[in-house]
């Protein structure tokens, strides 16, 4: 038993014998990095180098009220030539805010009444604690008003806090940051105005957005919703309906001196036959071009195309394609038919060809089969019939009907890489032909570009014929920053391309250069290379070879986005056979304001690329677009010439478009043009048009039938129940003297259903909430409910103290000194059975909830950050309100005395130092 004992004794005793062997700078470390609203205990250590015992009389004072001490007075006993530790326990209060603090211990020997000090300091460290709740918003509004809402901020740490606001949704209705100090709390306030012309009900998410300045990334983002209701809704529609455009253009054109002019239709629709959107149409007709065939104005066109599920139908005039081989791109008319089973698709094309003289009819049948999702490979064949009458291909003659079978395939090697491919065999009766293309795809996170080969033999029957092509471009990044370029092209020089159009010139050209984007908004790259161009038309106009340096900038300045290059080469003129310099600059200068975009242009040039050596070239422009409304809008565009290269373009010198809307589906559209002749440097065509439009929407599919939503309006205490005007999406109704209400040929669908309250009196509330969200699918449909009085609830908010002033504590009564009055509140939430209400009420005033159904409510009080110091005394009420009831509340925050206990006798931690004796 004494051995147990003992043993209890030593293990009871062992952490304050080891603590007191701890030297003094061991202690000292505890007082660093307290967190607000803890305890702790700061050593001093003291020493009684006398030969006689002492005792001391001891009181701790800080140097701030938030740091208070739990023993601020008492007393310690200390031996001869001993040395010990006084513990000062310190309570650190949550308001305490980072900072270095000071405790000082002021000593008096009882014995001889001499006095001294030891000063400790201390450091609370930054705690920081972000709190942001929505206090506030509205569940419905209707469309046209603005949506606000509130939310409550509070610094909960004991930093002070420079906030950002900031949303992204809406109109923060305070100052873009705000200084909030230690235990401070703001309510913010945020705001959106709707557009009154929604034609359906929407929901708006509204979001507030709060981070410190300090301390970015940790970013308070709160969000509330709100529906609103639409006070203009379009027409609910119980047909489904297929969308047409039809226009009736006269256009006018002068070629050569010679004038033409007539009338062109349209006539084209794109959509669903069905509901369910499964059986998908497009047609287009253009009745005949009055004018010659440019880049302004419609060719002749029929056709129509169906595709349901797997399966693919077209007939009439479009761009058919075998492959890139065989038939890259040829317009005519005829017709395609594709059907995909699950992994196998099959399908075919005739096509006429309709700008191209040496195929009379060309059939395609081809087979795919899909290895994965994004990996297929297919088998075809062509076969092309030639017309009999002077019929060639480039630089051969196709002297009989060309077969021509190929293969292509697709594969996704991995998620960076991707292969494709294609080889084509082809014969007629004299000839025979081959053809292969390959090309390769990578896409990493720094290095992305595409490689492409294609070589055609002289006696292929392809789209290509003797000749190759290769192309390719690579972007390595090596930073954020820095990007190095490459692209080099080589264009065929012989393909069967459609006389439609003209094609471009012939391009050999190779750059490479760099990328710095030393801004956000602005960067410059650096190119070097050469670039060959022959003229493809006969006389030819250029055929030169370069070498060249080029620098481009790229740079935002607040609404203008400025672009600069300068060009400086070396070149070889083939067609002259003279050598010179060249040098081009050029400036693009684009903005938009007053909604009107502008863009403005222009470029200075000295060559050697044309027929004289050192030519000079002036080249400017403007392009303005203007949108004087939702309903009109014009466009100006102006260039006073082209550089030869760009033969083949749209070469506008001059454009004028006007669009206006008539009303809704229907517009009205001028446009007049100048524009340089295709192939021509100095002929100059005018055309004009003016064009009216009529978009009707076909009825193709009945959808729903018309329903009803009748119902009764109780009297429950009011003045009248007559004339009570509701409001059901775009349909109304007005009550009669028995409260009856009707809605006639309403279409199915989700309503809210509104009460007109100019119509009601002022006091006059549903007996349930309002807007009411109904779901009308029935053929009819009934709904009552009631009007009766508002309740109201009023109160006040009482402080009580414990006890009078003069019996305060002294801790107490520092903290009331010294520290800053802050105007105490309290949240006071009022909760019905579809309502819902907060308030931010603050102690000593008075507060009101009104315009509050009937029936039964709850009103609840939460502490919003209360100083310790106060006690709701009751933090629930729950009542039940009678129409035309004010009820009245009174709220008690008893402010508490705080207690502080002192211990009887001091705790004596020591230790003892023996001194040799000489």
């Amino acid at each position: 038993m004494i051995r147990t004992w003992t043993l209890f004794i030593i293990i009871l005793l062992f952490p304050l014998f080891a603590f007191s062997q701890q030297l003094p700078n061991r202690l000292v470390s505890k007082k660093d990095s307290l967190m607000p609203g803890m305890s702790t205990s700061i050593p001093f250590t003291l020493e009684n180098n006398s030969t006689e015992n002492k005792i001391y009389d001891i009181s701790v004072t800080t140097s701030n009220s938030l740091i208070s001490p739990i023993l601020a007075k008492g007393e310690f006993q200390i031996n001869a030539h001993e040395t010990s530790v006084y513990l000062v326990p310190l309570r650190v209060a949550t308001e305490a805010t980072q900072g270095d603090y000071s405790v000082t211990l002021n000593i008096t020997d009882r014995s001889t009444g001499i006095s001294f000090t030891k000063v400790s300091s201390i450091t609370v460290s930054g705690n920081r604690k972000l709190a942001l709740t929505a206090l506030d918003s509205p569940e419905f509004i209707r469309a046209g008003e603005t949506i606000r809402a509130s939310f409550l901020l509070k610094n909960n740490g004991n930093i002070t806090e420079n906030l950002v606001l900031e949303s992204q949704s809406a109109i923060v209705d305070h100052a873009s940051s705000i200084i909030l100090g230690p235990n401070e709390s703001k309510i913010i306030m945020i705001h959106k105005a709707t557009n009154p012309e929604i034609g359906q009900n929407e929901f708006q998410n509204l979001n507030l957005s709060v981070f410190s300045k300090d301390n970015p990334k940790e970013n308070q983002n709160v969000y509330i919703s709100t529906q609103v209701i639409s006070v203009k809704p379009s027409n609910i529609d119980n047909y489904h309906r297929l969308p047409v455009t039809a226009s009736l253009s006269f256009i006018g054109m002068k070629n050569m001196g010679v004038y033409h002019d007539g009338f062109q239709g349209k006539f084209s629709g794109r959509g669903t036959l069905d509901k369910e959107n499964k059986n998908q149409i497009e047609f287009r007709a253009v009745t005949h071009n009055p004018v010659e065939l440019t880049t302004f104005t419609q060719y002749e066109e029929y056709f129509v195309n169906y595709r349901r599920d797997n399966f693919f139908v077209h007939l009439g005039d479009k761009t058919y394609s075998s492959s890139y081989l065989t038939e890259f791109a040829r317009y005519g008319r005829g017709a395609e038919i594709r059907y995909d089973f699950n992994k196998i698709s099959l399908g075919g094309f005739y096509n006429r060809p309709r700008f191209f003289k040496d195929i009379k009819d060309e059939f395609n049948f081809y087979s795919a089969f899909k290895i994965h999702k994004e990996s297929e490979i297919s088998v075809g064949y062509l076969y092309k019939m030639p017309r009999k009458e002077d019929s060639n291909f480039g630089n051969m003659r196709l002297d009989s009907e060309a077969h021509l079978p190929y293969t292509k395939g697709k594969f996704k090697i991995s998620k960076n890489i991707s292969l494709s491919g294609e080889f084509s065999y082809s014969t007629t009766k004299k000839t025979e032909g081959t053809a292969y293309m390959a090309q390769a795809e990578v896409n990493f996170e720094k290095l992305n570009g595409n490689l492409l080969y294609m070589k055609a033999s002289p006696e292929f029957a392809g789209y290509f014929t003797n000749t190759s092509t290769f192309s390719g471009n690579i972007q390595y990044r090596i930073s954020k920053k820095i990007s190095i370029l490459a692209n080099y092209m080589q264009d065929a020089k012989n393909f069967q391309r459609d006389t439609l159009f003209l094609a471009a010139p012939y391009r050999k050209y190779l750059q490479y250069g760099i990328q710095y984007k030393y801004l956000p908004n602005g960067s410059v790259i650096l190119n070097n290379g050469y670039q060959k161009y022959q003229d493809r038309l006969e006389p030819k106009q250029f055929d030169y070879y370069e070498h060249f340096f080029r620098i481009s900038i790229n740079q935002q300045i607040g609404i203008f986005q400025l672009n600069i290059e300068g060009q400086l080469g070396k070149t070889n003129n083939y067609l002259t056979g003279f050598n010179g310099n060249s040098s081009i600059y050029s400036a693009n200068l684009s903005f938009e304001k007053f909604r009107t975009s502008f863009n403005l242009f222009g470029s200075y040039a000295l060559t050697s690329r044309y027929q004289l050596q050192n030519q000079k070239q002036l080249y400017y422009g403007a392009r303005i677009f203007s949108r004087f409304s939702d309903k009109t809008g014009m466009s100006i565009f102006y260039q006073n010439n082209y550089i030869p290269e760009e033969y083949f373009k749209d070469r506008n010198l001059f454009e004028l478009l006007f669009h206006q809307q008539l009303f809704p589906g229907n517009d009205l559209d001028l446009s007049g043009r100048y524009s340089l002749q295709r192939g021509q440097i100095g002929d100059k065509d005018f055309i004009f048009s003016v064009r009216y439009t009529w978009r009707p929407n076909i009825p193709i599919q009945k959808t729903a039938e018309y329903i009803s939503l009748s119902g009764n309006i109780s009297n429950l205490g009011i003045k009248r129940i007559e004339g009570v005007r509701l409001m059901l999406g775009s349909y109304l109704s007005v009550t009669d003297k028995d409260g009856n209400y009707t809605f006639k040929n309403v279409i199915p669908g989700n309503y809210f259903l509104e009460i007109d309250r100019s119509t009601t009196d002022i006091n006059d509330i549903p007996t349930i909430a309002f807007p009411a969200a109904l779901l009308l699918t029935n053929k009819e449909n009934i709904y009552n409910f009631g009007l009766t009085t508002a309740a109201n609830i009023q109160g006040h908010i009482q402080c009580l103290e414990a006890e009078e002033e003069s019996s305060k504590t002294d801790i107490e009564s520092l903290l009331t000194k010294k520290g800053k009055k802050k105007k105490e509140s309290i949240v006071i939430e009022a909760v019905g059975k579809d309502q819902t209400y907060r308030k931010i009420c603050f102690i000593g005033e008075d507060f009101d909830f009104t315009y509050l159904r009937p029936g039964d409510w709850t009103v609840k009080l939460y502490r919003n950050g209360l100083d310790k110091r106060y006690k709701i005394s009751i933090n629930t009420f729950q009542f039940t309100l009678k129409p035309a009831e004010t009820k009245k509340l009174n709220i008690h925050i008893v402010k508490q005395q705080i207690e502080v206990k002192y211990q009887q006798e001091s705790l004596k931690v020591g230790y003892h130092v023996i001194k040799n004796k000489k």
